[in-house]
């Protein structure tokens, strides 16, 4: 698996701050007074058993979901609840467990539906073609192209996303968050479902994205062997209740971590 020199890996100042989040579904509690924060150009991993309450901690911090105590900080502006469109303008970009894609479109037109946001001109230019219209999406997909080049997915730029193989269609996915530009990049199990060599090649992706464009990126991930090798920092939940946070080493040390993953604390 690829490793990454930590040491060598100077991180930033706070660039997201999570305080005191709850979050309930009825009398269910899937988040209790969470606490953590993110470093601008780290790699943050959320790891955790099953039901722990991973996705939901994403889901509050790119709007999906309303907390009901606690508030998020990014970059210094503190919301106790923002929807997911102001999330992504203010440059919060996801990814998904379940993939979302256009599956009848090829990979092109996948990547641009990420550019959505940075578009000036409205449909109807956008039908017609119009000078400036025309001019924005020919920039836009010359930036979509070199999203592409750098996934190395040339040889599928025409081809519909739903005939790719699976570690492929998890590459547009990344592909399309990126065309986003987003300061912070939520990855919600990356690897999940693919081969070795699949692991090893979006391990890769995640390091480059995070070394050569500067994406701070926050990682939801069960290959402890990938959260282990290219994570800064880790927090664990169990049942909704943060349980460790740490270094790689600390948190791999932690008694009530293990005791969780051995499931011997409940």
């Amino acid at each position: 698996m690829a490793e990454r020199a930590v040491a060598e890996r100077p991180t930033g100042d706070v660039i997201l701050d999570v305080r005191n989040i709850s979050l309930r579904f009825g009398g269910v509690k899937a988040l209790t007074d969470i606490s953590f924060n993110v470093r601008e150009h780290e790699i943050r991993a959320i790891i955790g058993p099953n039901g722990a309450g991973k996705s939901s901690m994403l889901n509050c911090i790119n709007g999906v979901y309303a907390p009901q105590e606690g508030s998020i900080t990014f970059r210094g502006r503190t919301f106790d609840h923002m929807n997911s469109r102001q999330v992504a303008e203010m440059g919060v970009a996801r990814t998904f467990q379940n993939l979302a894609l256009f599956k009848g479109m090829n990979v092109i037109d996948n990547i641009m539906s990420g550019r959505n946001l940075k578009m000036k001109s409205n449909l109807f230019q956008q039908a017609l073609r119009l000078g400036a219209a025309r001019r924005e999406e020919e920039a836009h997909r010359a930036f979509v192209e070199r999203i592409i080049d750098f996934l190395e997915i040339q040889a599928y730029r025409k081809t519909p996303v739903g005939r790719l193989p699976y570690g492929l269609q998890k590459r547009v996915d990344l592909g399309r968050a990126l065309a986003m530009e987003p300061q912070v990049l939520l990855l919600d199990e990356p690897m999940a479902g693919m081969n070795v060599e699949e692991k090893q090649d979006m391990c890769r992706f995640v390091l480059d994205v995070n070394d050569e464009f500067g994406t701070t990126i926050v990682l939801i991930e069960h290959d402890m062997g990938v959260v282990m090798d290219i994570s800064d920092r880790v927090v664990v939940l169990d049942y909704g209740k943060k349980i460790g946070d740490g270094s790689p080493d600390e948190v791999r040390a932690n008694p009530e971590v293990i005791s969780a993953y051995l499931g011997t604390s409940h």
